[in-house]
């Protein structure tokens, strides 16, 4: 019985194995037995490439795999769509196993389910970049006039419509590799699988490319496994992240998840100096800490002022029986306010001046605004309802948490 039951997941990969050798099944006793992948390298000659992966991945979901070079990253990723065949375990697609496919259903899953996306751009030289991106289909039988249709469609997606007719040695870098994009996309498939995609390109171009997949992911969600070994990559468009050692999945998690919580020091070791600001949004740290004060009917100043005094607070949040945010009240406002023996005194106790923020936003967004302020910073959803606000030493804590 499988450890993930639920219909959510699109992918699930259960005790997944693979041990490049002659004889895999002696090497296999030796694994369960509990060697290290060394020992067993020097006693059998055989490599461990990778040992024992468990995860499942949800549809629609960017799923980043990292590790360093040699860790079972591309061996993974190879026998999701069997390239290399696994030793032992499953790997299963909207709950069919893949590892007990014939050989046409293979083709036929690889055709229609799961594209692959190379480091190396593989375009054929003497073919225009439409021919380029139709291969795919081409491949497949597909008429001619509807695979240039849908590879025109693929490569207007990715921003080269007006090349169609170009061939490969009119581009750029950053276009080829566009255009291998686009024959991924071309047939269409459910699982994109991206190994090292964006590795060969410079720093610049590399980072559009990323920005260009999750816009593709806004307007047509696709499930992607994306294998790199680069931290800032795998932060800035990974949903969830699976760290791999030694042929392990060693942590699987969100990158705030694996930032604030790594398992072990390996993971640890990553995240040297990386940058939080751009890892959290603003409601990874808000607390609510704060006093609030609910404004209704029967409710004023007064009572507000003595919760604040009872807290020995100098701010308090008010928000409205939704949980709305209404605004920032001090002590010596509802004082002012108090005596200001007017009608609406809540509007004279409210601070001016003060910004919410979506829970959404971008630490390093809101960094600026929670130094600057006098007042505890409030987050709110998209509902405008009160999730918590951020403090100066809540703000400083983070930082130095993650060094």
């Amino acid at each position: 019985m499988g450890r993930f039951m639920s219909e959510e997941y699109k992918l699930v990969v259960e005790n997944l194995y693979k041990i490049f050798g002659p004889k895999p099944k002696e090497a296999m006793h030796l694994v369960k037995q509990g060697w290290h992948k060394d020992d067993i390298l020097a006693k059998t000659g055989h490599t461990v490439g990778v040992q024992d992966a468990n995860f499942a991945i949800r549809p629609g979901e960017i799923f980043v795999v990292m590790g360093l070079s040699g860790s079972g990253k591309s061996t993974l990723v190879r026998m999701l769509n069997r390239l290399i065949e696994p030793t032992s375990g499953s790997v299963k697609i909207d709950g069919r196993d893949i590892t007990r496919m014939s050989k046409n259903e293979l083709i036929q899953m690889r055709r229609s389910d799961m594209s692959m996306v190379f480091q190396s751009f593989a375009l054929m030289p003497h073919k225009t970049v439409i021919d380029n991106a139709a291969f795919g289909l081409e491949a497949s039988g597909v008429p001619r006039e509807k695979r240039r249709a849908r590879s025109k469609e693929a490569l207007e997606a990715v921003g080269l419509g007006a090349w169609l007719n170009s061939y490969p040695h009119e581009l750029s870098g950053g276009m080829k590799q566009r255009v291998g994009l686009a024959r991924a996309l071309a047939t269409d498939p459910a699982i994109l699988l991206m190994d090292e995609a964006f590795s060969a390109l410079d720093p610049l171009i590399r980072t559009e490319m990323q920005d260009e997949l999750i816009e593709l992911q806004q307007r047509d969600q696709r499930t992607v496994v994306f294998i790199s070994h680069d931290l800032d990559e795998a932060m800035r468009i990974g949903d969830r992240i699976a760290m791999m050692e030694g042929g392990r999945v060693v942590q699987v998690g969100t990158p705030e998840e694996i930032v604030s919580n790594p398992a072990d020091d390996y993971v640890k070791s990553f995240f040297y100096g990386v940058d939080v600001s751009q890892v959290f949004a603003a409601g990874d740290i808000a607390t609510n800490k704060q006093v609030t004060v609910i404004q209704r009917p029967g409710v004023d100043v007064s009572a507000a002022l003595a919760r604040l005094r009872e807290h020995d607070r100098e701010f308090g949040i008010v928000v409205d029986r939704n949980r709305a945010f209404q605004g920032i009240v001090s002590a010596e406002g509802l004082n002012r306010a108090k005596d200001s023996g007017g009608e609406d005194r809540w509007s004279a106790a409210f601070e001016e001046g003060v910004q919410s923020v979506p829970r959404d936003k971008p630490l390093n967004e809101v960094m600026g605004l929670v130094a600057d302020s006098r007042w505890p910073v409030p987050v709110v959803d998209g509902e405008g309802r009160y999730v918590g606000s951020i403090s100066k030493t809540a703000l400083l804590q983070t930082l130095n948490k993650a060094g």
